[in-house]
């Protein structure tokens, strides 16, 4: 069944090669469909893959080859909740190590300029805890921060 809402994400010709590193890397992800162009177009040639159905944790997704028109933006992102460092670091890790960007606060983009927030619950709860002064250290700490580090984090909140 076709999802009534799917998010599409455009592509220079390595949509299937972003599809399969996401469906590699997040859980709950896989490839659903490839489809190729039945004529040509702008940016490509009739039997090239024109659009790949995929989904990112369980998120539907639609990558177009659409060629190099339109860039992905930090307008857009996937926010990924990590439960502990092991996965935040193996999930920030496989983002940069294939070609990514670090940026501040938690954020990178893959290699196809897509943005990522790796984001550890500890993080969340941290900058969400009724105690002000404590969510304003947690928020401090983070804004020090790449890849956000899970035990300076639940440092700055116990103050």
């Amino acid at each position: 069944m076709v999802s009534k809402n799917t998010i599409c994400l455009w592509y220079d010709h390595d949509a299937l090669e972003a599809a399969s590193f996401y469906a590699d890397t997040f859980p709950d992800s896989a490839i659903k469909a490839v489809h190729t162009a039945p004529g040509d177009y702008p940016s490509g040639k009739q039997g090239d893959v024109l659009t790949v159905e995929f989904t990112v944790m369980g998120v539907p997704c639609l990558g177009l080859n659409g060629g190099p028109t339109f860039h992905h933006s930090e307008a857009f992102s996937f926010q990924v909740a990590t439960d502990d460092q092991a996965e935040t670091d193996r999930l920030w890790n496989a983002i940069v190590g294939n070609g990514g960007q670090e940026s501040a606060c938690g954020w990178c983009k893959d290699k196809w300029g897509l943005s990522w927030q790796i984001t550890p619950r500890a993080l969340t709860d941290g900058m969400a805890d009724p105690d002000q002064a404590a969510a304003k250290r947690v928020f401090d700490a983070m804004m020090t921060m790449g890849k956000i580090d899970i035990s300076v984090i639940e440092a700055a909140r116990r103050g």
